[in-house]
């Protein structure tokens, strides 16, 4: 006989307080949103990432400054975490081989570089945070300069809000100047650079007490540029193909080095640089002069050469304002409208 014939009532056969269940604590323990404070947290710096472990520095520019190795809060597995961030870091801080901590916030970001996969994806990935200057590598030749790639760049780098400076290496085979003139509008700050005269001393003043981002394709001799300006660096280098004019993948990660009070974070070298997530208005917006002009402009107005009744141009014709500004605006405007119509001519 069946224990439910002991009820009359066969509502009463199904109560709820019949059903046999076996206790389980850990899934039924109560949760709360709350986490603590961390108020003993050490402030870090990351250096870099590496499948799914951070290099931070911590007492940064102190006698005690060291390396360790962190792992990230579970609270933060859906954040991006890059070099060059700040974080709160808790756990074993001690820098000993084997030990692991773990950063529990990420500090207020002054700056984000960013890019996305392409130019069709408005999902932007970040590159590196709180950088002031973007170091642009570009070679006079071997492999070819490609102005394209560098006015992309330079978009990222306006939209960020971080100052553009270039160096341009292997003087020694090619006048600079032609590439140079794609730009010149923009007052961009250069270095030149020789395999054997590298500007080390005055680019080193020159990012003194920064955090700066080298970028550029490969084989334009970035990785070369960064040993020679931090000789501990020991980054791979390589060549460049001779059929090709392509450069080998040398650095295959992200890299941060001291250098005097600041530090140069050394990215891979891409061949390309998606820009799907920038609006133009960000970029005409790091030039005063120009944004004040370009909200003149009839609605919809693209600001490139031929845009009809483009305010700009016509200050730029009439002489009010620069006119090599404007052509380097509307070359750089060019390649973001090429890059959205899913064009590559870089």
């Amino acid at each position: 006989m069946s224990w439910l014939s002991d009820y009359d009532d066969p509502y009463e056969r199904y109560d709820e307080s019949l059903i046999r269940e076996r206790p389980n604590p850990k899934a039924n323990r109560p949760r709360t949103k709350q986490r603590p404070e961390h108020g003993d947290a050490h402030d870090g710096f990351v250096t870099s990432v590496d499948r799914g472990r951070y290099s931070v520095v911590i007492d940064e520019g102190g006698a005690q400054e060291r390396s360790i190795t962190c792992t990230r809060a579970r609270e933060l597995r859906k954040e991006a975490i890059v070099a060059g961030d700040r974080v709160d870091v808790v756990g074993d801080v001690s820098g000993n081989e084997g030990t692991l901590a773990r950063i529990v916030r990420i500090q207020p970001r002054t700056t984000l570089l960013r890019r996305s996969a392409d130019d069709s994806d408005e999902f932007e990935r970040v590159i590196v945070a709180n950088a002031d200057t973007m170091l642009m590598v570009t070679a006079a030749a071997d492999p070819e300069p490609r102005p394209r790639l560098i006015h992309r760049y330079l978009v990222a780098a306006y939209d960020a809000g971080v100052t553009p400076i270039m160096v341009v290496t292997k003087t020694d085979l090619a006048d600079p100047q032609p590439l140079l003139a794609h730009f010149e509008g923009f007052g961009i700050e250069t270095f030149f650079s020789t395999p054997d005269a590298p500007p080390v001393e005055a680019l080193g003043k020159r990012l003194e007490g920064r955090i700066s981002v080298a970028v550029g394709h490969s084989g334009v001799g970035k990785s070369t540029l960064v040993n020679a300006l931090v000789p501990d660096a020991k980054r791979a280098t390589g060549h460049v193909n001779a059929v090709t004019g392509r450069g080998r993948h040398t650095s295959s990660s992200t890299a941060s080095y001291r250098i005097g009070g600041g530090w140069i974070i050394d990215t891979p070298g891409v061949r390309s640089f998606g820009l799907g997530h920038v609006d133009t208005a960000s970029i005409i917006a790091a030039f005063p002069a120009l944004a004040e002009v370009a909200a003149t402009c009839p609605r919809g107005c693209t600001h490139l050469a031929d845009a009809p009744d483009c305010a700009m141009a016509e200050a730029a014709e009439a002489g009010s304002l620069d006119s090599r500004l404007v052509s380097s605006m509307q070359s750089m405007l060019e390649t973001l409208v090429t890059a959205r119509q899913g064009r590559f001519d870089f």
